[in-house]
C-alpha cells in the first residue's frame, strides 16, 4: 500500500501548482501578425470569433432594447389609464353632489326667503339651516348672486330689464332668487332684475 502523503523533501503536485501552470501558459500573448487557423478554411479564427460575438451582442442590445420601448408603451398606457379612472371618479363624485343639491334646492330657496325676511335670525330653525349650509359647502356647494354684481349671462337669468342712468354696464339690480353651484358648475342661474345703462 503507497502512502500519497507528501514528505516536506518531496515536490509537491498540487492544485494549486497546476493552476499557477495553467495561468502562466494561457498569459502568454499571442505575437502581433499571428494568423490563428486552425480549421484551415482561410479566416482567422480569432477574428471569426470577435464578429460573431459582436453580432450576438448587437442582437442582444437590439432585444433589450425593444423590451424597453414595449415597457415605456405599456407604462405611458397605465398612467393615462390612472388619469382617465382619477377623473371619472371625481366625475362621477361632482354628478352625485350635484343630485343630491338639485334635490334641496327648494329647502334653500325657503332658507333664503326666510333669512330675507328677518325669519332666521335666530332659533332653532337658523341652527338647523346654518348645519344644513355647512354640510352642503363642504361637498362644494355655494350660493350666490347679489345686487350690485355686473350682469353674467352664463351665472344670471334675467327675468327683467330696467333703464338705468346709475349704472355703466349690465348689473343685477335685484336678486328673486339666488344661483346655486357645485364647484363651478352651475346647477342653477341666479334669477334676477338687470339695471341697463341708457
Amino acid at each position: 500500500m503507497t502512502d500519497n502523503t507528501p514528505t516536506p523533501e518531496e515536490p509537491q503536485d498540487d492544485a494549486l501548482a497546476q493552476a499557477e501552470s495553467i495561468l502562466n501558459e494561457a498569459g502568454k500573448e499571442v505575437p502581433e501578425g499571428t494568423f490563428l487557423d486552425e480549421d484551415h478554411d482561410g479566416v482567422d479564427d480569432l477574428t471569426a470569433d470577435e464578429t460573431g460575438a459582436d453580432d450576438a451582442l448587437d442582437a442582444a442590445y437590439q432585444k433589450a432594447a425593444e423590451h424597453l420601448a414595449d415597457l415605456q408603451r405599456l407604462q405611458a398606457e397605465y398612467v393615462n389609464y390612472r388619469k382617465r379612472v382619477d377623473r371619472d371618479r371625481e366625475l362621477i363624485a361632482v354628478n352625485a353632489t350635484a343630485k343630491a343639491v338639485e334635490a334641496l334646492i327648494p329647502v334653500l330657496d325657503d332658507i333664503a326667503a326666510a333669512r330675507d325676511h328677518g325669519d332666521l335670525a335666530e332659533g332653532p330653525f337658523a341652527a338647523i339651516a346654518e348645519k344644513l349650509e355647512g354640510a352642503l359647502g363642504r361637498l362644494g356647494w355655494s350660493s350666490y348672486g347679489t345686487a350690485g354684481d355686473e350682469f353674467d349671462p352664463q351665472l344670471h337669468e334675467a327675468l327683467m330689464s330696467q333703464p338705468s342712468t346709475e349704472v355703466a354696464e349690465p348689473t343685477v339690480q335685484h336678486v328673486a332668487q339666488p344661483g346655486h353651484k357645485v364647484g363651478e358648475r352651475v346647477l342653477r342661474p341666479a334669477r334676477v332684475i338687470v339695471a341697463q345703462p341708457e
